[in-house]
């Protein structure tokens, strides 16, 4: 390929380039060693001493030099490496084939070798060459293949080595590279790791060794960042057999996100198709780049940190400085911009946190810069606040970005101001009145659309319940009303007081104090507002006024199996409120679970969304409770409420990982850890809300809310140390889930104002002695100060490395589940079947990474029954039988294939599992000589042999004449009167319940010679069965002919038998089917009608093959299926690659179904 043009001193390198070719103004070098069989011990010490100095690709093996007369300075303008016959050496640059660099000399011959005698300047000539060279360069750079990289001439050289050395076809992106060494025991591999989007592989060649490692991306089981004993820090991949170890990367950390990045992507977009229409990144892989890759994990943390919508697109992350009246200084930190946020962060975690709906703000604009405030702009809000960032590169330009989204915001969802906040007792409220911080003046805190909407949803749709049904289903509780209401009013006093000075809207200041706060429980009066604020559900509520009003009319009233689930559970939801205890309660519910169900059909209603909901209504308004369980669902706990709950096994495997981390000798005591996950499966599913007293359990809601999920982990923490003593001693699982249970039901909230309301799953209500009473607010205080060091970044982190494994274990469920079905009903040996399945899967996954666009029905689906989850089609099929089937019939084995494919496909959907794939594979290996020619009868029947058969142009298609001279086997009575007989004993054995197969015509009869005629192709009794074979169709022929004349009218046979003797079969045909002393007379057409009557069964066609012994030998040979699995393993990837760059011509195709 086309290099830049660089100097190179041929002085010091005679020793290693030969020249090839040479002409006055380019030289073709060889590189020494290279091309000739003499030169191998010289090609080898060439390749290690490139290998070891790990140069660059200018010293590969062939390369073309510009001349410049009388000068000792040459310009490598392209290089090149022979891949057939020739040793490939690693360097940092790359080269081409040996045609490449044949076509490269001809294109300078052509086009350039005339055009630069016309110069008179050697340095006009040079000056030439190199700027066409890098137009050339530019060029190509233009296209798909590099145009988003950096360095595209470098990416490009290293995409022809990537597709040159493993064979990918060209649907394989290559997304980047890098220099490593692969471990090898103890033994590195220097070479090159390739990161396409659907693979990772390495090549190295060292002192003559080629190593190849080719491993997809959903085989990976495991990506870690480890050490051995020569390396503090290496990469290591886990599949299921193996484990590789990668190091000495120039930078690491980028290494690893990417693989990461890369491994989250691709197992999602194949293994978890729930949630792959969610996310916009997944569905086009074809177009993802390493820039993509770390833009992707740039936005899931901005998502996560700021718990934002996944639609949000992050746009900016700049460093910047936050005006913090509360501080009085300005706190460094950095500044991020979406689609519709502006969000600022602290350099240090948890001092300072602002999310800015754009929604909520009125203006951006840039002051007067100094040097006291650098480059600042003022973003003016609503509620009479402003922020102040300084210290803002590239300002315009984020200006200019910042009112374009500002622009489309407001115009997409018009502010709708309300003069009158009176109407509304909640905004009238003294806690939600402040000074301001500019003002002294704070406006009113904009939480739902506007009075005058929400007015209308109420005359026109089932009414939604007006507030919080705490305050309509008020309880007394064991305190007395003085003590409770001074309780309350201290914390509303306090939050008052945080509200003047940080805000109190969604756009308030987040930091430490406020966390102590929330931490302490919220006040019942607050509770609500403060949920829909931090979780952030209030700019839902106010952009879509109107939307839950309609989602209610449209789904009241359906019948469906989600509202009959609904409906089953409404009554379980906190029955012990009095709230819930009433139609009131249980219509708000109801209203609820179905719109969300209606508004998410991919989600619906799963088991625990109504405890949830339960809650949310007990503090909110119906529609707030609706837009918290959004936020819940789809921001704040993503991938719980699905069909697997994928998420919240993905938070149990990284709660295994914390408590081995925090609390390791319960770890120890533990040895499966897992236990204590399946026990705590139901502390992330209903935030305790099922397992701990109500009044206790609401204070984990607030902490979830303003901290989302850090908080269960670190709560989770809390509650295993406080239990470690017993959790050790214990004995069993059983035990242990007592422990846990009894602790958990006897969590007490002084603070609260309500009456106790324990948890409608506890385990221990009636305790003969007496149990410690634990407090909640101690509990969340010490998970704080003990489990609270982990950042948002570390959990995501850990998430992503643990949904590879919760993906993994499903992948293996599935497959031990298909397998146990399976497993008796063949013979087929487990070791065997469960290659087979690797196989069958891995069909399925080379269809899904290059042949575009898929159809649905193709796609994984997880939520189908395990044997339906992988089904490969046609093409698919094809390529597994040609691999595995012992039935090869060289050319003849495609059309084999596609008829059973066809006889398989029981419900004509063109798609095959895994079962009917084993099933056919163990009559071919391990079944009797019976059942073996019955299947391959059936081959040669409707509806697996059809009229549209791709075979329908050989020269056996038409009718096989044979002839009316009677075939003397020895005693022809004597062979008669036997071959009856087997016909009566066969006819005896048949199994009465079996459904009799059709007769074969002599169409479809020719067609069964001609597959078995095929299969003894190469065998080492190859004479010996075509002679057996011809014996035994001549005799079928006779057979047939008898059958047409006892069945025919005297004269009709007389016709057709005349008809019969006037054809004759091609030379083809000679030599086994049809008799050697007949000549051609008259080559038309058979009659249909003659074929018609001419019939064979499938127990004279067994009668007659079980007299000709080396067919039964063949038929009945055992058959070794481990020596196919391993060349299958080998080659399947070979096969698909060579079909995909020769694609089936449209006259091939499977389309006769």
């Amino acid at each position: 390929m086309w290099l830049k043009p660089e100097e190179v001193l041929l002085k010091n390198a005679l020793k290693l380039w030969v020249t090839q070719k040479s002409s006055c103004y380019f030289v073709l070098q060889r590189r020494r060693g290279h091309g000739e069989g003499g030169g191998r011990l010289t090609g080898r010490l060439v390749g290690a001493l490139d290998a070891v100095l790990d140069s660059s690709a200018r010293v590969a093996p062939f390369r073309i030099l510009l001349q410049v007369p009388g000068s000792q300075v040459y310009s490598p303008i392209a290089c090149g490496e022979l891949l057939n016959g020739s040793d490939i050496y690693w360097a940092i640059a790359t080269g081409a084939t040996l045609e490449e660099i044949n076509q490269h000399w001809d294109w300078l011959e052509q086009n350039l070798l005339h055009t630069l005698s016309v110069f008179d300047n050697k340095d006009d000539i040079a000056s030439f060459v190199k700027g066409k060279v890098k137009a050339l360069i530019a060029e190509e750079t233009s296209s798909r293949l590099a145009e988003q990289e950096e360095e595209p001439e470098k990416f490009r050289e290293a995409l022809v080595k990537f597709e040159a050395r493993f064979n990918f076809p060209e649907a394989e992106k290559l997304v980047t590279y890098y220099s490593c060494c692969c471990w090898k025991g103890r033994v590195p591999r220097q070479g090159w790791l390739y990161l396409s989007i659907n693979h990772l592989c390495f090549y190295s060649f060292f002192l003559g060794k080629e190593l190849k490692l080719v491993i997809p991306w959903v085989d990976i089981q495991k990506l870690e960042r480890t050490a051995n004993v020569f390396l503090t820090d290496t990469i290591r991949i886990t599949t299921q057999n193996k484990e590789r170890d990668f190091s000495t990367f120039l930078n690491l950390d980028e290494v690893f996100k990417i693989m990461e990045q890369l491994a989250d992507v691709t197992l999602r977009r194949l293994l978890d198709n729930e949630v792959f229409d969610l996310d916009p990144d997944l569905q086009e892989p074809s177009q993802i780049t390493k820039r993509d890759l770390e833009a992707r994990a740039q936005n899931e943390f901005f998502r996560a940190f700021f718990r934002l919508p996944r639609k949000e697109r992050l746009h900016a992350v700049v460093d910047c400085s936050l005006w913090t009246p509360f501080s009085r200084c300005h706190t460094v930190g950095r500044m991020f911009t979406s689609d519709s946020y502006i969000c600022f962060a602290s350099r240090e975690d948890g001092c300072c946190n602002v999310v800015l709906p754009l929604r909520e703000v009125v203006s951006i604009e840039k002051m007067e810069d100094t040097s006291l405030l650098p480059n600042p702009i003022i973003v003016s809000i609503r509620s009479k606040m402003a922020f102040q960032f300084i210290e803002l590169k590239d300002r315009e330009n984020l200006v200019e970005g910042l009112l374009v989204r500002l622009k489309q915001v407001h115009a997409n969802h018009p502010v709708h101001y309300d003069s009158s906040p009176s109407d509304d007792d909640d905004m009238t409220s003294p806690v939600f009145y402040s000074t301001s911080m500019c003002s002294d003046k704070f406006g009113d805190l904009e939480m739902v659309s506007s009075q005058s909407s929400e007015e209308r949803e109420k005359d026109k749709s089932p009414l939604p319940h007006p507030e919080p049904l705490t305050a309509v289903f008020q309880q007394s509780g064991s305190q007395s009303p003085d003590s409770r209401l001074s309780r309350e009013q201290i914390k509303i006093s306090l939050w008052n007081d945080h509200f003047v000075e940080y805000g109190r809207t969604v756009c308030m200041f987040r930091t430490e104090k406020i966390r102590k706060l929330v931490a302490m429980g919220i006040p019942e009066s607050l509770r609500g507002r403060l949920w829909l604020l931090f979780s952030d559900a209030v700019t839902d509520l106010a952009s879509h006024p109107g939307y839950y009003g309609n989602l209610v009319e449209q789904s009241l009233g359906r019948c469906c199996l989600v509202t009959e689930e609904i409906e089953r559970d409404l009554h379980r939801s906190l029955p012990e409120h009095p709230a819930f205890q009433n139609e009131t309660g249980i219509a708000a519910l109801r209203r609820v679970l179905t719109a969300y169900a209606h508004r998410n059909p991919k989600i619906g209603y799963c088991q625990s969304m109504n405890i949830l909901t339960s809650v949310l209504l007990l503090y909110a308004k119906e529609e707030e409770a609706f837009w918290l369980l959004v936020a819940v669902c789809e921001r704040m706990l993503p991938d719980y409420f699905n069909h697997r709950v994928i998420g919240a096994q993905v938070d149990q495997s990284v709660f295994e990982e914390l408590i081995r981390e925090h609390l390791p000798e319960l770890a120890e005591h533990m040895n499966d850890l897992s236990a204590l996950a399946s026990i705590s499966l139901s502390w992330f599913l209903t935030l305790f809300l099922s397992i701990m007293p109500l009044e206790s359990a609401v204070n984990v809601v607030d902490c979830f809310f303003y901290d989302g999920i850090k908080a269960i982990f670190q709560l989770g923490l809390a509650v295993l140390e406080a239990n470690a003593e017993d959790l050790c001693s214990s004995k069993d699982d059983g035990q242990a889930l007592m422990i846990l249970s009894r602790f958990l039901d006897h969590i007490k909230n002084e603070d609260s104002p309500g009456p106790p309301i324990g948890s409608h799953h506890a385990f221990f209500s009636d305790d003969q002695e007496p149990y410690p009473v634990t407090d909640i607010a101690d509990l969340i205080r010490d998970s704080y100060e003990k489990f609270g060091n982990q950042s948002v970044e570390q959990i995501e982190h850990l998430r992503c490395k643990h949904r590879i494994r919760v993906l993994q274990g499903h992948e293996d469920t599935t497959k031990q589940n298909v397998l146990r079905v399976v497993i008796p009903e063949v013979s087929i040996l487990p070791e065997d079947l469960d290659e087979l399945y690797d196989l069958f899967k891995r069909a399925h996954m080379m269809s899904c990474y290059w042949e575009h666009p898929k159809p649905m029905a193709l796609r994984h689906d997880p939520s189908r029954p395990y044997a339906e989850q992988y089904r490969i089609d046609a093409r698919q099929f094809a390529h597994l039988f040609q691999l595995v089937s012992p039935w090869t019939c060289g050319v003849h084995t495609e059309i084999l294939a596609e008829r059973t494919f066809r006889l398989l496909d029981d419900n004509m959907d063109q798609l095959m599992e895994f079962k009917a794939f084993v099933s056919c594979l163990d009559v071919m290996y391990n079944g009797e000589m019976n059942e073996k020619i019955k299947l391959l009868y059936r081959l040669h029947i409707p509806p697996a042999l059809t009229e549209n058969d791709r075979d329908s142009q050989s020269p056996l298609k038409n009718p096989l004449l044979s002839t009316s001279r009677p075939l003397v086997l020895g005693d022809t009575i004597d062979y008669q009167k036997q071959l009856k007989q087997m016909i009566k004993d066969l006819a005896k054995e048949k199994d009465k319940t079996e459904k009799e197969l059709p007769k074969m015509s002599q169409r479809e009869f020719i067609q069964f010679c001609k597959t078995l005629y095929s299969m003894f192709h190469e065998d080492p009794e190859e004479n010996e069965l075509y002679q057996a074979i011809a014996t035994v169709t001549t005799l079928l022929l006779q057979i047939g002919e008898v059958g047409q004349r006892s069945s025919s009218s005297g004269s009709c046979s007389q016709e057709c038998g005349e008809e019969l003797q006037a054809s004759a079969p091609s030379p083809e045909q000679d030599s086994v089917f049809a008799e050697t002393g007949k000549t051609p007379q008259d080559p038309g057409a058979f009659p249909e009608a003659g074929e018609g009557d001419w019939t064979v069964s499938l127990e004279h066609i067994l009668a007659s093959l079980l007299t000709e012994q080396s067919l039964v030998n063949f038929f009945e040979k055992p058959l070794n299926i481990k020596s196919k699995l391993e060349n299958a393993k080998l080659h399947q990837y070979s096969l698909k690659a060579l079909e995909m760059s020769h694609p089936p011509q449209p006259e091939l195709k499977l389309n006769n179904l």
